[in-house]
């Protein structure tokens, strides 16, 4: 296919966003990113204050902070400074910053000649590394300064972020203590002006939030929680003032100071309850990113220094002492040890490892000293790789987020127009104005867009944090959704149900001991790369057999090869170099037929001269330990497994056999893969393909969802919704089994926050609930949806669940 016929890939790009408050917040904003032109598809979520969007050409961030900034929010950014070097002139200059500001994520970059500074505002996704590098690729030499100014991190705070919630609640209990008095038959209360102070104090410094969020959503032409909280409270001090005032003059009123403050102390308690949890649901992330080490040991020229991680580079030699954890993505060149990657793949045993053997940032070594040689640094790793999938899953939003987003983007004008229904109502029915505004305030206090808004992605938050932990990477939060519907699993067999490496699964001999043949034959392979080869040696290795090499080898092109040991000359081929030497199989021929039937392949070592081969070799590939049971567990949970092969009929058919699965099809090319999965979702089932292979790529972008062994290619991880860090087939279920979790979560979050509104706002309207019960209650009911959500934090694998 040629290049012009390729579908170019959208660009995605993840920006955090500040001051979204509520599920009215996320629709408004997604209104104001889905007009403009240059974005294709726009998803906001509430729980990590981020926004995904997608382009089809280079995104304007400037364009797109503007729409930000005008929908009442702020784009979250950073500023970072880096020292450049190799400038001579201005067009250097203008070079630095037009190679930075072609970065995507970079929102704008200024270069100093004079100072040698480049001060560049980016996304919170960009890091140094990344600057560092664009400016090294234009040719110049950049580097982290000892300060490194920044537009959102500032000095430690003088004082906890509790303080505030403390603050309000310290100075309302005065005004709230006389109505618990009145429980006891004890009539008291502060004097008016006295309430006045305390209240305005909590209404206007302390509650500023409130006033500026509302107003930032009022300018947007739209409405938030924030909102509603300010007019609810400024209503019951407005009262209270008027009271106040007429107090002077007609004698003693009824205040509602202690409303307004005490309304505002329980939403600012609940606001913080929600951002400690809110910050739990990120403990995957925040893990993963602890895996970094800061500095690493580097050896050059047979001295070892520490440098900073940032300083590391591609073939630097790394040491890796007993114990420490592993800072970089490379291959084993001396020493062996034991790893423990239990964070990277889930994987609970340590590894043993050896020199040739791969290792990741973020695993730790055993007992031994490691020579690791540099392969991949930053962006480029698995841990970042693995961060970045987990990232985007949770900023991506579920399809079922669709129907909470049309009901919250009408939520705020429906309870405005309530209140002042309720307002009319019980003014013109009642007619007691101070009842009437009292039932209007609670109508505005009780009603909670923040827990419509928090209901799903927190639970995919967590949900797709878990999952990492366990070593299952979702891509999105559709798979998450999409997977907890499955009906059918379908698996490529070679590297996916076996190990996908040939070994020696019969040897038959026409009279020699089993030793004699494999050392024959291992002679004969020693040196080949061939599979089948190493499989051989491999098992001369096992028998503990010593070393040895045929004389005169060499290969016979599509026959085998030959080679002279103790004087004589030996042969290993296929049927057809059989036949050309003018040997047959004698008594070997039925076990090579039963071989064959059951798929594997038959190599035959013959002895030149005589007329009968001396021994039949069988190879086929293992079934990986874990199959059985894996494919055991998705029948438990209702899930119908098949197999599609490009493999011959006899080796698939065996492990289908082996495994009980029903329905297996072999001899199948990539695209007929590909049709089967097409024509399984035609039938309406909900199809989930299993692979590992190149040849499997189609067949997973046709499936549902795709799931990838994170041990094979890289094109079908990348065509997969679905990613297994190692390859056990019992994380297909798994994978499962924590989307349904999930799933089940988003219910019972919806389901509460729907029925919190539906019962809430009618009590409130029909005046059977006091504004600070309901404060309270809308204070804690984003919390407990948050608090359910962290729950599945409790998962571990193993854990099926029906539907």
């Amino acid at each position: 296919m040629s290049v012009a016929n390729q579908s170019v890939p959208p660009i995605r790009l993840r920006i955090g966003i500040e001051g979204l408050r509520c599920a009215s917040c996320v629709s408004r904003l997604e209104k104001v990113l889905g007009r403009l032109p240059s974005i294709s598809a726009v998803s906001v979520n509430l729980a990590n204050e981020s926004a995904m969007v997608e382009a089809s050409e280079q995104l304007d961030l400037a364009t797109i902070e503007q729409a930000i900034i005008n929908a009442g929010f702020q784009m979250a950014t950073h500023h970072v400074e880096l020292a450049v070097g190799g400038m001579s002139c201005a067009s250097c200059v203008g070079r630095v910053e037009k190679a930075l500001r072609r970065e995507e994520g970079v929102i704008d970059a200024n270069v100093n000649l004079v100072t040698e500074r480049a001060h560049v505002r980016t996304l919170k996704a960009i890091t140094p590394t990344q600057l560092i590098a664009v400016v090294e690729k234009a040719g110049y030499i950049a580097s982290l300064p000892q300060q490194v100014a920044s537009h959102t991190a500032s000095a430690k705070p003088l004082l906890p972020d509790w303080w505030p919630v403390m603050l309000a609640i310290l100075l309302s209990l005065p005004l709230a203590l006389p109505m618990l008095g009145e429980l006891f038959g004890q009539h008291w209360m502060l004097p008016g002006l006295w309430q006045l102070v305390l209240a305005t104090t909590v209404q206007f410094w302390l509650g500023a939030r409130f006033y500026r969020a509302g107003w930032g959503a009022l300018k947007a032409g739209s409405g938030n929680m924030d909102l509603l909280v300010a007019l609810g409270t400024s209503a019951a001090y407005g009262l209270s003032i008027y009271q106040l005032l007429r107090y002077n003059q007609h004698g003693e009123p009824h205040l509602y100071f202690e409303a307004s403050a005490v309304v505002i102390s329980l939403v600012l308690l609940g606001k913080w309850l929600e951002a400690r949890a809110k910050r739990q649901t990120t403990s995957a992330i925040q893990a993963l990113q602890a895996l970094r080490p800061a500095t690493v040991r580097v050896r050059k020229a047979g001295v070892d220094r520490d440098i900073a991680i940032e300083q590391l580079q591609v073939d630097d030699i790394v040491v890796v002492r007993p114990g420490e954890r592993i800072a970089v993505d490379g291959e084993i060149i001396e020493g062996q040890s034991q790893i423990d990657a239990a964070l990277l793949t889930g994987e609970s045993l340590p590894q043993p490892c050896l020199p040739g053997n791969r290792v990741a940032t973020g695993a730790i070594n055993g007992d031994g000293l490691l020579l690791v040689r540099t392969r991949a640094i930053g962006a480029e790793t698995m841990l970042a790789h693995i961060i970045r999938l987990v990232e985007d899953a949770q900023a991506v939003k579920a399809p079922i987020q669709r129907l909470v987003d049309k009901v919250s983007a009408i939520f705020v004008p429906v309870v405005l127009a309530i209140a002042l229904l309720t307002l009319v109502g019980w003014w013109f029915w009642g007619g007691n104005v101070e009842v009437a505004i009292i039932n209007a305030i609670a109508v505005l206090v009780i009603a909670c867009p923040c827990a419509l808004g928090l209901a799903t992605p927190t639970a995919i938050m967590v949900g797709t944090g878990v999952a990492a932990r366990y070593g299952i990477l979702i891509k999105d939060a559709e798979s998450l959704e999409l997977a907890h519907q499955l009906n059918t699993v379908v698996f490529d067999k070679t590297g996916t149900l076996t190990v996908g490496k040939p070994q020696l699964q019969g040897l038959v001999s026409a009279g020699l001991a089993e030793v004699e043949i494999i050392r024959i034959a291992a002679a004969l392979q020693r040196g080949s790369q061939h599979p089948m080869a190493q499989a051989v040696v491999d098992r001369s290795i096992a028998l503990g057999l010593p070393p040895s090499s045929a004389l005169a080898q060499r290969a016979l092109p599509g026959l085998g090869v030959e080679g002279e040991l103790n004087g004589e000359t030996y042969l290993l081929g296929n049927q057809h170099l059989l036949v050309t030497q003018g040997s047959h199989a004698g008594e070997l021929a039925a076990a090579a037929e039963q071989a064959e039937q059951m798929g594997r392949s038959v190599s035959w070592l013959i002895q030149r001269g005589q007329p009968q081969a001396l021994a039949m070799l069988a190879f086929g590939d293992q079934l990986k330990p874990s199959a059985l049971d894996g494919v055991n567990r998705l029948k438990r949970l209702g899930i119908e497994t098949l197999m599609l092969s490009g493999d011959n009929a006899g080796a698939a058919m065996a492990v289908a056999r082996v495994l009980g699965i029903a329905h297996a099809q072999a001899n199948l090319l990539p695209a007929d893969k590909a049709a089967k999965v097409a024509a399984l979702k035609a039938n309406g089932q909900r199809v989930a393909m299993v692979g590992d292979g190149i040849n499997d790529a189609p067949a997973l972008a046709a499936a549902d969802v795709g799931i990838a062994m994170g041990n094979g290619a890289d094109v079908a991880m990348h065509t997969a919704s679905i990613t297994l860090m190692r390859g056990d087939v019992g994380l297909v279920a798994d994978a499962i089994s924590i989307s349904r979790h999930t799933y089940a979560k988003i219910r019972q979050n919806l389901f509460w926050a729907f029925i919190y509104n539906l019962v809430g706002i009618p009590l409130a309207a029909l005046g059977l609930l006091n504004p600070m019960v309901a404060g309270a209650a809308m204070a804690f009911s984003s919390v407990s949806v948050v608090g359910n959500a962290l729950l599945l934090r409790r998962w571990r694998p193993g854990q099926e669940k029906h539907v």
